[in-house]
């Protein structure tokens, strides 16, 4: 089972129609699944994931 490591939360946004209604819509972060060195999995986002990749 892959450890949550990621602090970052969901972002939240308006969804405005053309009537100018607004209701919040929730931007769910894009998490993976990434194997460390030492073979442990660990759940990151997508952003987090590259720059691990790229300090490395």
């Amino acid at each position: 089972m892959a450890k949550n490591l990621s602090n970052r939360k969901a972002n939240v946004k308006n969804l405005r129609p053309n009537c100018l209604k607004a209701t919040k819509k929730k931007q769910n972060l894009n998490l993976q699944v990434v194997t460390l060195d030492n073979g442990q999995k660990v759940r990151v986002s997508a952003k987090e994931a590259r720059t691990m990749k790229k300090v490395a």
